[in-house]
């Protein structure tokens, strides 16, 4: 009995310190001093590029004042994203992302992230160039 209440406490606890994101990742993810724009999925570390199952792409890396820039996430299956845009030039963040279906937007990084824990084959996301700027972005 004494075994039971031990190992039914054990399983509480642990639940208690899993941290999942379904509804998208926090603002944090952004602004965190370490590892910025990374999930934070324990020890996991993103992968090289030529590894990578997943296909990014954009309809252009550069942008005038208001253009709207399609980027598209495709590949193997995921369950999540967090996108941001970056000016080549500065590194800053810029412009901002349009509510699209299933996303989550943070303005105060121009980032946007998976709004469900549902299982997707491709994602397609809409990024708005600041009103009264022209230059070249990238997206990580």
């Amino acid at each position: 009995m004494r075994n039971a209440a031990f190992g039914t406490l054990i399983v509480v606890s642990s639940a208690l310190l899993v941290y999942s994101f379904p509804d998208g990742a926090p603002v944090d993810t952004c602004v965190k001093p370490s590892r910025a724009n990374e999930p934070n999925h324990g020890q996991a570390r993103s992968q090289p590029v030529h590894t990578s199952p997943y296909a990014f792409t954009a309809s252009s890396s550069e942008y005038g004042p208001g253009a709207q820039i399609t980027v598209t996430i495709g590949g193997s299956s995921f369950k999540g994203f967090f996108l941001q845009a970056r000016d080549l030039d500065t590194d800053s963040w810029i412009g901002s992302w349009a509510q699209t279906d299933n996303t989550n937007t943070h303005a105060e990084c121009s980032a946007v992230t998976h709004a469900d824990p549902y299982v997707k084959q491709h994602a397609t996301l809409i990024w708005n160039a600041p009103p009264n700027a022209r230059g070249r972005v990238y997206f990580t």
